[in-house]
């Protein structure tokens, strides 16, 4: 009983309904109020990011005992108790955020819809356009279309436990629409060479067609990073929230600041990162083409950051609610979706970093070199309530050449702690080829939340390490601003 009373749900403070909904309605009101604000698609996004966190705040707990009576539930494998909680409770966060992403159509257009434009505030932003803008409106529909598509497949994942070989091509699949509408606008497959290798490949390097598979591999890596670097309370929707962190504040970067200012930048690579000017449309410096990427990107971000701030209450330890991989696919294709419409998708792989690490570590276990167990999570301690590296063993066939020699590189390295048989010399057992494990292995055993924390705070640093790496040390192998 004391268990069940752990894992009721968790306290919401009645005060931030009534701060959050009023706060919520003025930032959509005040578009439609005179003078309007400079950016008015801009506060109503902010409005619905707070109606996004509300949501999942309040729906997740009231909908788990739904999911439950439907069979959707699981149980916490690094807890002793068998109490069920809620799991695919990613639907409600995706379901959420599509919605809100769809009322906010009309916003996003809303100077469209208007004849008359003030010259003054014309020339001040420096964004308005006189025709309807149908590539942006293609671009937002066929956005919608692939989060659509990969929270239905996502769902159908949760439900019916799809292999990892039939799951790599899912995010695929819901990237077809915006491929499609990349093509019909004739978008450009071109990448600017790096300095070094320009007198192989000259300023320009054509890609065709190999750049559409980029793009789609880009959705897949996006998808499921996140889904493998899982397993703990927390550590899906954690993720999801530092990098959407990290993206907005890229945005704003190259938002159109009435003042100007710079970032100094250490090691002396630079002259620091300068920022803006009297309406100079920030690190853009008044293009906007630029602008309305990043104002694109903020308007899908802010309501994910939202939706996964709310959910990431329910979900931190001990979890109430389990994301499924719902929750995985749609934030990564979400990220793909930005990424790939606002034309940062090399900023945006610096952002997963620690994803990076995480995948190349997995490969010998997800390509079937080191045996992968079902789940690779961290072993539990019911005794001490610490978690300690869980391991992969080698029964049923002894480990390749490569393997061994891939195992060792990785023990080498500190990574992978192996078992040795004393008589043979052949490789027993290894931990299992997660970031987690390695934190376990290096830093000790710990608290379920002590390693989120770890996490939380190698994301954090990823990202920092991705914005000097992109501001910093970009212009010793690129020319100009390029992205």
């Amino acid at each position: 009983m004391a268990q069940e009373a752990a894992l009721r749900p968790r306290y919401l403070p009645k005060a931030l309904l009534y701060a959050l909904v009023p706060t919520a309605c003025w930032f959509l009101l005040r578009p439609l109020l005179d003078p309007a604000p400079p950016l008015p698609a801009l506060h109503a996004s902010l409005g619905f990011s707070l109606l996004a966190l509300l949501g999942s705040l309040y729906l997740v707990p009231a909908l788990g005992q739904t999911f439950i009576r439907a069979n959707l539930k699981g149980r916490d494998l690094l807890k002793t108790y068998d109490t069920p909680i809620p799991e695919s409770q990613g639907l409600i966060c995706a379901s959420i955020y599509i919605i809100l992403l769809i009322l906010f159509i009309p916003y996003s257009f809303s100077e469209s819809f208007t004849t008359h434009y003030d010259s003054a505030r014309r020339a001040r932003e420096g964004i308005v356009v006189d025709e309807f803008p149908h590539h942006q409106l293609a671009v937002y529909l066929s956005s919608l279309l692939s989060l659509l598509m990969a929270t239905m497949l996502g769902f159908l994942d949760d439900v019916f436990d799809i292999r990892w070989r039939h799951k790599l091509p899912i995010p695929i699949i819901a990237s077809i629409p915006l491929l499609i509408v990349y093509y019909s606008e004739r978008g450009a497959t071109d990448v600017v060479v790096p300095l070094p290798l320009r007198w192989l490949f000259g300023t320009l390097l054509h890609l065709g067609p190999l750049y559409y598979v980029y793009m789609s591999l880009l959705s897949t890596f996006c998808t499921n990073s996140i889904n493998i670097l899982a397993g703990i309370n927390g550590s899906e929707v954690s993720q999801a929230v530092i990098i959407a962190s990290s993206i907005i504040l890229n945005d704003l970067l190259f938002l159109p600041w009435p003042f100007g200012f710079r970032i100094a930048l250490p090691l002396h690579v630079t002259d620091g990162l300068k920022v803006g000017g009297m309406w100079s449309a920030g690190m853009a410096y008044g293009s906007r083409v630029l602008v309305e990427r990043h104002l694109f990107s903020l308007y899908l971000m802010l309501p994910l950051l939202g939706v996964c701030l709310g959910f990431m209450y329910h979900n931190w330890y001990p979890a109430r609610a389990f994301p499924g991989d719902t929750l995985c696919y749609v934030t990564g294709m979400a990220f793909a979706v930005v990424g790939i419409q606002a034309h940062y998708s090399k900023t945006l792989l610096l952002f997963f970093l620690p994803q990076i690490f995480n995948f190349v570590l997995s490969c010998p276990q997800l390509f079937g070199l080191v045996p992968c167990p079902r789940h690779r999570v961290p072993r539990y301690d019911a005794e001490t309530q610490l978690l300690y590296p869980s391991k992969a063993e080698f029964k049923e066939k002894r480990p390749s050449k490569l393997a061994t020699l891939v195992l060792r590189l990785f023990s080498a390295l500190g990574l992978v702690e192996l078992a040795i048989d004393v008589k043979t010399g052949e490789i027993e057992s290894s931990t299992n080829l997660t970031i987690l494990n390695v934190f376990l292995l290096r830093l000790g055993p710990m608290r379920e939340d002590g390693l989120t924390r770890v996490l939380i705070a190698t994301q954090v640093c990823g990202s920092l390490l991705a914005f000097f790496i992109r501001y910093g040390l970009a212009g010793l192998v690129y020319d100009g601003n390029r992205r």
